[in-house]
């Protein structure tokens, strides 16, 4: 069986030109700035002091160089430890940051069960490892002996509806294909895929494409020798036995039962959670924010009117100007899609959005009673900042 480091090695995952950066950068969920502030810190972190992060299995290091330059940008220090087991991710992340010219960056070989032993860090990042690990739970009580008080992590594992078709094809290439050197593999596995007939779970699977970008993709997908996706009770378990506390989803409505249909009197918010995964069916991955388990931490929120909001993948004077003109907003995440009806009022309030006015001066710009502002706001929050649209952070300041 090919072993999870000879694995990326030969691909490794996912795949990344550094000669791209020039033209791009990378985006998501978990680790931007803004993400880390709004769940982590309630949108008020302090960024004149230096944020220490443990990017743990950065891969070829989207999550490290999305972090790395948005700070950069913003003028803002950070010291990042990168740690991982292929040779080969960690030297196209290297030249990633390279081709940026990034400075701060610690790059180490090695596994993240070791993640105590190189310090104690602000913020860690975990990406779709986790679920890679023989035992997941050894991994999450590593990074939680490795987060300094104060701190938290964002971190991704699969989750398995949406994922569909997957794992009765992984354990068929298992069985099938486990003496055959890497690429060889994918060669073969490729043929069989070819030919899977029109009714199979996998090819009827919209959510999955990771097998159509790349060879390190498909490989990933569907050659892996160790992966587990986890559901909603799963992940509380695995979470609550490692000391850790699910503070947040990154986009929380897509969890939201009540958005779906009625939820029972006095049902558990984890259960809650769960029934909606399975209703969404669609859900592939679970983008998660956790803070210590013992610690009483809640994400930002607008009743703090010195916070600044951001709007994320919107342009403040368009979303300003249709919901002052009674348009609905359209959202789309993955297979889910919804539309958003926000107060009229508030489209002034909206197109003020800048990532430096705090809401007190939003609000003495929206022209609204103070009163009708907090109640409206509050209903765009909702909307807006549980879809990932909106987060607070001082990240400009």
């Amino acid at each position: 069986m090919v072993s999870v480091q000879e694995q990326y090695d030969t691909y490794p995952y996912p795949e990344r030109d550094p000669a791209d950066e020039a033209n791009r950068l990378i985006t998501g969920s978990p680790s931007h700035p803004l993400e880390i502030d709004h769940f982590l810190f309630q949108g008020r972190r302090d960024w004149s002091q230096p944020l220490r992060v443990l990017v743990a299995g950065g891969g070829t290091g989207d999550g490290l160089i999305q972090l790395a330059q948005v700070l950069t940008s913003a003028g803002r220090p950070y010291q990042i430890t990168y740690l991982d087991l292929s040779t080969s991710a960690r030297a196209v992340a290297e030249a990633r940051a390279e081709a940026r010219g990034l400075v701060g960056i610690t790059f180490l070989t090695g596994s993240l069960l070791d993640a105590p032993h190189h310090g104690s860090f602000d913020y860690i990042d975990c990406c779709g490892v986790l679920h890679h690990l023989p035992d997941p739970a050894a991994g999450f009580g590593a990074l939680r002996a490795a987060l300094a008080p104060g701190g938290g992590m964002g971190f991704m594992v699969y989750a398995p509806y949406g994922r569909s078709g997957v794992y009765p094809l992984q354990e068929a290439f298992a069985d099938l294909l486990q003496d055959m050197p890497p690429k060889d593999r994918l060669a073969a596995a490729r043929d069989l895929v070819a030919a899977l007939p029109d009714g199979h779970p996998f090819r009827t699977n919209p959510n999955l494409s990771d097998h159509l970008q790349s060879d390190a993709g498909f490989y990933d997908l569907l050659l892996h020798s160790q992966d587990r996706a986890f559901d909603v009770p799963a992940l509380e378990s695995v979470l609550d036995q490692t000391g850790w506390r699910l503070l947040s989803f990154a986009t929380p409505a897509l969890y939201d039962l009540a958005r779906i249909t009625t939820v029972p009197k006095g049902m558990a918010p984890v259960t809650a959670w769960g029934i909606a995964e399975k209703l969404r069916g669609t859900i592939k991955m679970h983008v998660v924010y956790a803070v210590p388990y013992e610690e009483d931490r809640t994400v930002a929120r607008g009743r703090d009117r010195n916070l600044i909001p951001h709007l994320r993948g919107v342009a403040p004077v368009a979303l300003g100007r249709a919901v002052a003109q009674g348009k609905p907003v359209p959202v789309r995440m993955g297979q889910v899609s919804t539309t958003l009806r926000l107060p009229r009022g508030l489209g002034r309030a909206l197109s003020a959005v800048d990532g430096h006015r705090t809401l007190t001066q939003i609000s003495a710009l929206s022209g609204l009673d103070p009163v009708v502002f907090g109640a409206g706001w509050s209903q765009v929050e909702r909307e807006l900042c549980d879809w990932g649209l909106m987060l607070y952070s001082r990240l400009g300041v």
